[in-house]
């Protein structure tokens, strides 16, 4: 089965605000997501599902102009006003283990495959989950302080808003804070954000905004995921603290700019695609 799904994606300013409007997916039928408002820098791309959901064949498949693009990297990372795109793979409240495919042509959202079978939390996760498109935790560098080195992935985004978003979905989020999750001896920062156009996000600015159940559910849902699989508790540097909003974009910029020397070549890439 193919699905084409079309998407408006809103890079807001401060002026702007996002709404959507969905239509229930099935074969031939557009979902629409988006509203045009004013002052808002508009992104149309479309989204192509090919394979049945639940199978190792599924794939959600970005085009642009009618090209294939990678929501990985060939979406930008932000915004002028200091906004960042999130490209969601995980809407909250569902189990399916979905993520961009990053050694694929194209980096399609794939589901995991762990061991021969398709990967779903054995629990739902209660946030949006996904990932901040053209950064990459580089697994040839060791953090100066941590002792670890990168997970080879791009950088993850939890967001923290009220609604869930489907998955595919590129929305804007204001990042808050990071949490350096340490995964099996490799490093997986974890950036807590909030869609822009959420009702907290006026009130949310800074990591010390967000309830510390928020945080603390975070933390802990992070540390104890795996555990039902035999694997050890997941462990967190800087004492386990979320860092603020400041040192947050620091961590992107350094994502993005080792993303920038995968794409240019001079970073060894291993298997995945890159794109060059």
């Amino acid at each position: 089965m193919k699905l084409s799904l079309s998407f408006t994606i809103l890079a807001l300013s401060s002026q702007g605000s996002l709404a959507f409007s969905n239509f229930a997916a099935r074969p031939n039928v557009a979902r629409q997501i988006g509203a045009l408002r004013p002052f808002a820098t508009v992104l149309n791309y479309s989204v192509d599902q090919s394979g049945e959901s639940q199978t190792e064949s599924y794939r959600l498949n970005y085009k642009k102009d009618g090209k294939s693009i990678s929501p990985w990297h060939d979406i930008p990372l932000s915004d002028s006003d200091g906004t960042y795109n999130m490209v969601v793979e995980i809407p909250k409240y569902t189990k399916a283990k979905m993520e961009v495919a990053t050694k694929e042509e194209n980096n399609p959202i794939a589901q995991d495959i762990k061991k021969g079978n398709l990967r779903d939390y054995h629990g739902p996760i209660f946030w949006n989950y996904g990932c901040l498109p053209q950064t990459w935790e580089d697994p040839n560098v060791e953090h100066p302080e941590l002792k670890v080195f990168g997970d080879d992935d791009p950088i993850d985004v939890v967001e923290i808003g009220s609604k869930a978003i489907e998955s595919g979905a590129v929305v804007t989020v204001k990042p808050l804070g990071v949490i350096a999750m340490i995964d099996d001896g490799e490093l997986d920062w974890k950036v807590l954000a909030i869609q822009t156009d959420d009702p907290l996000a006026a009130e949310y600015n800074d990591i010390d905004d967000v309830p510390a159940a928020v945080k603390d559910g975070i933390r802990e849902w992070f540390r104890w995921y795996k555990t039902p699989d035999d694997k050890p508790l997941n462990g967190f540097g800087f004492d386990e603290k979320f860092l603020d909003v400041a040192e947050t974009k620091k961590v992107i910029e350094e994502t993005h700019e080792f993303w920038k020397k995968l794409r240019a070549g001079t970073a060894d890439a291993g298997k995945l695609w890159s794109g060059v």
